[in-house]
C-alpha cells in the first residue's frame, strides 16, 4: 500500500511542481480576472490565459508543449515521436505549427480586412501620414532594446509591440525571436486590452481643448470601384517593394476583397466569423501554451513589458503629433484627437478617439473619421514587420 501511495504521489502535479509553475498559474488567473470581469479583449485573453494554466501544470513522462522544438526550425521527428528517449509531443505542440509557420496570424489578418471598411482611409488618403506618425513608437523600442543589450532580432520583435497588433506582433516574432513570444504576445495583446485606459491620458496631454472640439465635416462617398481597386492596388505595390510583407498584407486585402466585391458574401461572412473564430482559439491557447515559467519568469520579461507599454504609448504620442501638424495645416478642419488611432487596434482606437471627442463636444461624431488612421495604423504595421523581417531576418 505505501509503494502505491509513494508512486501515486511521485506521478502527481504537486510533487513535480516548481515555484515558477505556480506563479505563472497565479498570474493566468488574473488574466482570467481581466478577461471575465473587466471584459479586456476576452476574445483573446481568455483563451491565452487558459493556454498558460494548462502549459504550466506539471506533467509527467512528456508535456503539453515543447518550446524547445520550436525556437529554430520545427523538429518534425520530434513531433512524430520517432526519437528514441524523446517525450510524447502534446496538444500544443501541434497547434504551435499554425503559429510557428504564420498560418494563424495571416488568418487573423484575413478576417481583419473582411471586417473593415478601407472608405474612410481612401476618402482620406492624408490619414496614412497619421497611421505612419503611429510608427514611432516601434522605432523608438527598438533603439532602447538594442541598447539594453537584446539582439537586434529581439529588439525587432519587441518594437513591433508599438504598433498595438497582435498578429503582427506574433508573425515576426515567431520568425525573428520566437523565445520571446509568449513575452511579447502577452504584453501587446494586453496594452490592446487597455486602450481606453491609457490613451485618452495622452489625448488630454498633446491636444488642446479648442482642437478636441472640432466638428469634421463628412469626407466624400467613395466609390464600389474605388474600394476594390484599392486592395488590389495596395498589394501590387507594397509586395514588389517589400516582398516580405506579403504574407500579412496580402491576406489582409484578400479579406477586405471578399467583402468589397459583392460577389463572395459567403466567403466573407466566414472570414468574419466562423474562421476568425476558430483561429482565435487555436492562436490564443497555442501562443498562451509558450508563456512556461522558467523561460517567462526572468529580467527580460518585465524589460519587455515596460518596453512594450513605451512603445504603445510613444505610437499614441507620434499620431496625435501628426494628428495636430494636420489641424493647423487644414486651418482647424481636421481634429487632432483622430491621430492616436493611428495605431493599428481596429477598431478600439477608433473608438477611444471618437468617445473623448464626444466628451468634449456632445456633437462631434469622430468613429468613421477615425477610421482612416486606423486603417492606415493596421497597414503601416504590417510595413514595418516586413521592413524589420527584410532587415533581421
Amino acid at each position: 500500500m505505501l509503494d502505491v501511495l509513494k508512486s501515486l504521489w511521485e506521478g502527481s502535479g504537486l510533487c513535480n511542481s516548481t515555484w515558477q509553475a505556480w506563479v505563472m498559474i497565479l498570474l493566468s488567473f488574473v488574466l482570467f480576472y481581466l478577461a471575465i470581469k473587466k471584459q479586456y479583449e476576452p476574445l483573446l485573453l481568455l483563451p491565452i490565459a487558459f493556454g498558460m494554466l494548462l502549459t504550466n501544470l506539471p506533467w509527467v513522462g512528456g508535456g503539453i508543449f515543447h518550446p524547445e522544438w520550436f525556437n529554430g526550425e520545427i523538429n518534425w521527428a520530434a513531433l512524430g515521436g520517432t526519437i528514441p528517449g524523446q517525450p510524447d509531443p502534446g496538444l500544443f505542440d501541434f497547434l504551435y505549427i499554425g503559429v510557428k509557420m504564420d498560418i494563424f496570424p495571416c488568418l487573423i489578418f484575413m478576417a481583419v480586412g473582411a471586417m473593415t471598411d478601407f472608405g474612410p482611409l481612401i476618402s482620406r488618403p492624408s490619414s496614412f501620414f497619421m497611421g505612419a506618425g503611429a510608427q514611432f513608437g516601434i522605432s523608438f523600442a527598438f533603439a532602447v532594446a538594442i541598447l539594453l543589450g537584446f539582439s537586434p532580432a529581439g529588439a525587432a520583435s519587441i518594437g513591433i509591440i508599438g504598433g498595438a497588433d497582435g498578429p503582427t506582433a506574433i508573425y515576426l516574432t515567431t520568425k525573428l525571436a520566437p523565445e520571446l513570444l509568449g513575452a511579447i504576445a502577452i504584453a501587446a495583446y494586453s496594452y490592446m486590452a487597455l486602450i481606453p485606459m491609457i490613451q485618452p491620458f495622452f489625448m488630454k496631454i498633446f491636444t488642446s481643448k479648442k482642437a478636441r472640439q472640432v466638428k469634421m465635416e463628412q469626407s466624400r462617398p467613395v466609390s464600389k470601384v474605388e474600394k476594390i481597386c484599392f486592395p488590389i492596388i495596395v498589394t501590387v505595390v507594397c509586395v514588389l517593394i517589400l516582398p516580405s510583407v506579403a504574407p500579412l498584407l496580402g491576406c489582409l486585402m484578400l479579406g477586405n476583397l471578399f467583402r468589397e466585391s459583392g460577389v463572395t458574401e459567403r466567403l466573407s461572412e466566414t472570414a468574419q466569423n466562423a474562421m476568425c473564430n476558430i483561429v482565435t482559439i487555436m492562436l490564443g491557447t497555442s501562443v498562451g501554451a509558450t508563456a512556461i515559467g522558467a523561460n517567462f519568469l526572468q529580467v527580460r520579461t518585465l524589460l519587455i513589458i515596460g518596453l512594450g507599454l513605451a512603445a504603445f504609448s510613444l505610437a499614441t504620442v507620434g499620431g496625435l503629433i501628426i494628428g495636430n501638424i494636420m489641424y493647423v495645416a487644414s486651418k482647424g478642419k481636421i481634429n487632432p484627437l483622430i491621430g492616436a488611432a493611428g495605431v493599428s487596434a481596429v477598431p478600439m482606437a477608433a473608438r477611444v478617439a471618437s468617445k473623448v471627442g464626444q466628451q468634449e463636444n456632445p456633437s462631434n461624431f469622430l468613429l468613421m473619421h477615425a477610421m482612416g488612421p486606423n486603417v492606415a495604423g493596421v497597414i503601416g504595421s504590417a510595413v514595418a514587420a516586413g521592413i524589420l523581417l527584410t532587415l533581421f531576418g
